[in-house]
C-alpha cells in the first residue's frame, strides 16, 4: 500500500497505538491525554497495565516547568504531541509502540533552561513491585498483573532514556494520587541541585507507591532524547518470555491488496480497516496464542475469542501469506478441550472461566482454502472441527432433531433480546449458566454449514466415506430448518421452543441467517428481502437492527427493560449481524437470485456510510453496535476499532466484485452506485490478480492476461 494512504488516516482526536505483536496502547477513556506519556493503561496481551510512565520538563530547581499540549496528531503508526512553555518554547514529543513490548516518547527540544531535565517517572501500585534495581540507562521491576478472570500475570519492566541519563531511581511511599504529577513524587521533594539518583526501596512493607524515575539533562541547545518502558511477560519460573512476532503497519498492508474507488467512503474504509486489524493483531508464541491471530478488539476484548476469530478469517485470507486467518482457527485447535469441544476464549496462561461461543467455522474455513490452498491447514481444520461437529451433536442436539441448542443468552454473543425471553421469562438475569434451552436460527445454519464443509473438506482429503457421511447430517440439518424453522405464512425463520417445538415467532436480524445457505427458493429469498425492506420491520435508515421495529422490547437507544445496556441486541445495529446477512445476500446473488442485488447493494452502502461519525469521512470507525435511525456509535461503551465483523472482503467481493471457487475466479459486482472500483497487488492461489471496474465494463487481469466483461453478467476465469 502507499504509504500516503495510511498517512490519509491522519486525525486529531483517535491515540491507539500497537506493534502487531499483543502489546497495544488503546485506553478506552483515556485520562490523561492532556501529558505527555503513556499514564493510561496499556494491555500486555490480555493483562492491564497502568500506568506506565509520563514525561515532565523539570527546571534547574527541581520543579516542574508547565507544558500546555499545543497539538495532538494520531496517525496508524504513531502519536505527534506538540507541547508549550510559559515563554513560546515549543518542544515536540512522537509517541510509539514498539516491537517487544516498547512504548516510546521520543522528543525534541529546541532549547531549554539552563540546568533543566526531562524526567521520565511512573507510580506502580507498591503491593505488587517487590523489589528493583538500578540497571545501564535506567530502572527496572517486576510487577504481577492480573486479568479479569484472575489470571497472573508477571511483567519485567524497565524505564530507560537515550541518551543514558544523568540519574534513574526508585523509591517507595504511602499511598498518594497516582497522577501524572512531577510535585507528588518523593523525587521533587529530595532534589538537591540535581535529580537524586538512587533506588532504594525501603519502609514498613510494600503498601503504598513504588515511584520509578529516569532524568535526563538538557544542556539548553537542541536536544534528542527517546523513553522507553520496556514491558516483558515472565514465564511462571521467572524466565523473559519476550513479546514476538511484531510487523510494522506498513509492512501489514503491504501484504494485502490495494483497493481504490470513486465512493470515497468504500476506499477510506478499506485502508482504515487493514489499520483496524494490525492494531488487534497478535504476534503468536504467546502461551495459548501461539499462532499469528487478530484480537476481537481493545482493553478486555485483546484476546482471540471465538465468535470473531471468523470475522478475521474472512478478512485475512486475501492478504499474502495469510498466517493470521489461519492462525485464527488454529490457536482453538491447539487449546481443543477433550470431549471436543472449544474455549470461547483463549487467555495466555491460562484457559479457566473462557466460557463458549458459536461460531460459522465451516464456511470460514472454506473461505481461507478458496484464496490460499494449505493441504496441511485443511487437514488440521478437518479433524479438530470433525471433532467439534461431534461434540455439538452430542451436546446441543442430544434428541437427534436436526435443529440445536442455545443455553444461555451469552454464548450467540447476542445478548438481551425477545428471542430468549421467549422460552424463559428470567432468561435476561442468568448468567454463564447454561440454564435456557433454546433451537437457535443462527447456531442451526452454523452446524448445517460446518458438516456441509466437512464433507467438502472430507472429499479434497480424500476421505469418501467420511464425506457422504457429513452430506446426510448437512441434509438432515437443512431439512428440519425448513420443516421447524420456515414459518410460510409470515416469509420468515424463526427460533424453535425445544418444550413444544413449535416456533417462537421472535423476529430477529438471525431470521435471515438462512440466507449463508444453500436451502432456500427464489420465493424465500424473495419474501425475506421484503421483511429486510418493510419500514415496520427491518428497513430502518441504518439497517440491519437486531430486533425488528414491532418487537415489544425494540429500543434503538441501547435500553434494556429502560436501562441502557453494554451489549444490548433489542434493535441496535451490530456490524457483526450486518456481516452475516450481507454475506447470505452475496450468495444468493451469486447464485443467480438477481433480484437481491439492489438491496444488497444499498445495504453495503448504508453499513459502510454509518461506520465514520456523523459521515465524516475523516473520522471513520468500528463500535460493537450503532443506533439504527441515527447511526450514531456506542461511543458511552469507549470499545472503538472492535473487530466483531467482516468488510474488507464485502468490499473486494461487494464493489469490486472479485470472488473465488473450485472451478476459477468470478468477477460479478453488486449494483452499488460506483463510477469505478480497482483491486490490485493481489495474489490468490500463486496467480496476481488485477480487477478493474469503469462504468459497465470489467476487467480483470490473471498474471497479466487480461479479461473483459460487463456489469451484470458473472465473468468466470476458469483456473
Amino acid at each position: 500500500m502507499d504509504p500516503s494512504r495510511l498517512l490519509d488516516l491522519s486525525r486529531t482526536d483517535k491515540w491507539f497505538l500497537s506493534a502487531g505483536d499483543g502489546v497495544i496502547w488503546a485506553p478506552p477513556f483515556p485520562a490523561w491525554l492532556h501529558r505527555p506519556g503513556f499514564w493510561d493503561e496499556a494491555m500486555v496481551h490480555y493483562h492491564p497495565f497502568a500506568p506506565v510512565f509520563t514525561v515532565a520538563l523539570v527546571g534547574a530547581d527541581g520543579r516542574e516547568v508547565p507544558l500546555v499540549r499545543a497539538g495532538l496528531t494520531w496517525s496508524p503508526g504513531s502519536l505527534l504531541a506538540e507541547w508549550a512553555t510559559s515563554d513560546g518554547a515549543i518542544l515536540s514529543e512522537r509517541r510509539t509502540v514498539e516491537p517487544g513490548g516498547r512504548l516510546v516518547s521520543a522528543w525534541r527540544v529546541p532549547h531549554a533552561p539552563a540546568g533543566a531535565y526531562l524526567v521520565a517517572f511512573t507510580a506502580q501500585p507498591g503491593d505488587l513491585v517487590p523489589s528493583a534495581e538500578r540497571v545501564t540507562d535506567g530502572v527496572r521491576w517486576t510487577r504481577r498483573l492480573t486479568d479479569r478472570r484472575g489470571g497472573p500475570l508477571d511483567v519485567r519492566a524497565t524505564l530507560w532514556a537515550e541518551p543514558g541519563p544523568a540519574g534513574a531511581g526508585a523509591l517507595r511511599s504511602e499511598s498518594s494520587a497516582a497522577h501524572p504529577e512531577w510535585g507528588y513524587t518523593p523525587f521533587a521533594d529530595r532534589w538537591r541541585g540535581g535529580f537524586p539518583d538512587e533506588v532504594r526501596l525501603a519502609g514498613l512493607g510494600g503498601a503504598g507507591l513504588m515511584y520509578a524515575a529516569v532524568a535526563s539533562p538538557l544542556s539548553g541547545g537542541p536536544a534528542d532524547l527517546r523513553f522507553t518502558a520496556e514491558l516483558v511477560p515472565l514465564e511462571p519460573d521467572g524466565r523473559p518470555a519476550p513479546v514476538r512476532g511484531a510487523v510494522s503497519i506498513e509492512a501489514f498492508a503491504d501484504r494485502f491488496p490495494t483497493f481504490a474507488c470513486s465512493d470515497e467512503y468504500f476506499a477510506r474504509y478499506y485502508d482504515y480497516r487493514i489499520y483496524g486489524l494490525h492494531l488487534n493483531r497478535l504476534g503468536g508464541e504467546a502461551g495459548h496464542v501461539r499462532h499469528p491471530a487478530i484480537a476481537e478488539g481493545i482493553a478486555y476484548f485483546h484476546v482471540p475469542i471465538a465468535y470473531s476469530a471468523q470475522c478475521h478469517m474472512w478478512e485475512t485470507r486475501w492478504a499474502r501469506d495469510p498466517v493470521e486467518a489461519r492462525g485464527s482457527l488454529l490457536n482453538f485447535l491447539d487449546a481443543q478441550k477433550p470431549d471436543g469441544g472449544f474455549h470461547g476464549r483463549l487467555y495466555t496462561r491460562h484457559l479457566e472461566g473462557t466460557d463458549f461461543y458459536h461460531a460459522n467455522w465451516g464456511d470460514a474455513v472454506l473461505a481461507v482454502d478458496a484464496v490460499a490452498p494449505d493441504p496441511g491447514f485443511l487437514e488440521r481444520a478437518y479433524e479438530g472441527l470433525s471433532r467439534y461437529a461431534r461434540w455439538l451433536d452430542t451436546t446441543r442436539d442430544r434428541e437427534r432433531s436436526g435443529l440445536y441448542d442455545v443455553v444461555d443468552q451469552y454464548e450467540t454473543g447476542q445478548e438481551y433480546m425477545s428471542r430468549y425471553q421467549a422460552v424463559d421469562p428470567d432468561a435476561d438475569r442468568y448468567g454463564w449458566e447454561n440454564r435456557i434451552r433454546l433451537k437457535g436460527i443462527d447456531v442451526t445454519v452454523y452446524a448445517h454449514q460446518l458438516q456441509r464443509a466437512l464433507g467438502a473438506m472430507a472429499l479434497r482429503l480424500d476421505r469418501g466415506r467420511q464425506a457422504e457421511a457429513w452430506q446426510e447430517g448437512a441434509a438432515r440439518i437443512g431439512a428440519a430448518m425448513l420443516t421447524a424453522m420456515w414459518d410460510d405464512a409470515r416469509g420468515l425463520f424463526s427460533d424453535v421452543d425445544p418444550r413444544t417445538m413449535r416456533r417462537t415467532g421472535v423476529k430477529a436480524a438471525v431470521s435471515f441467517y438462512p440466507l449463508l445457505t444453500d436451502l432456500l427458493d427464489e420465493g424465500m429469498v424473495r419474501r425475506l428481502v421484503a421483511h429486510l425492506e418493510d419500514p415496520a420491520e427491518f428497513a430502518t435508515p441504518f439497517p440491519v437492527p437486531s430486533s425488528s421495529l414491532d418487537d415489544p422490547l425494540f429500543s434503538p437507544d441501547a435500553e434494556w427493560k429502560g436501562k441502557r445496556h453494554n451489549c444490548p441486541w433489542n434493535g441496535r445495529v451490530w456490524p457483526m449481524t450486518n456481516s452475516h446477512v450481507l454475506e447470505g445476500l452475496l450468495r444468493q446473488w451469486r447464485a443467480g437470485r438477481r433480484e437481491v442485488g439492489r438491496y444488497a447493494a444499498h445495504l453495503l452502502t448504508r453499513f459502510v456510510r454509518m461506520l465514520f461519525h456523523d459521515g465524516d469521512l475523516a473520522r471513520p470507525n468500528c463500535y460493537e453496535h450503532y443506533h439504527p435511525f441515527t447511526g450514531r456509535a456506542s461511543v458511552y461503551r469507549g470499545i472503538d476499532d472492535y473487530q466483531h465483523s467482516w468488510v474488507l472482503d464485502l468490499l473486494i467481493r461487494g464493489v469490486a466484485g472479485l470472488d473465488c471457487t473450485e472451478r476459477g475466479l468470478v468477477l460479478d459486482p453488486l449494483p452499488v452506485d460506483v463510477a469505478w472500483a480497482t483491486l490490485d497487488g493481489l495474489v490468490v492461489r500463486g496467480r496476481r490478480v488485477a480487477v478493474e471496474r469503469r462504468g459497465a465494463d470489467l476487467t480483470i487481469r490473471v498474471d497479466g492476461r487480461s479479461h473483459a466483461g460487463h456489469v451484470g453478467a458473472p465473468l468466470e476465469v476458469p483456473w
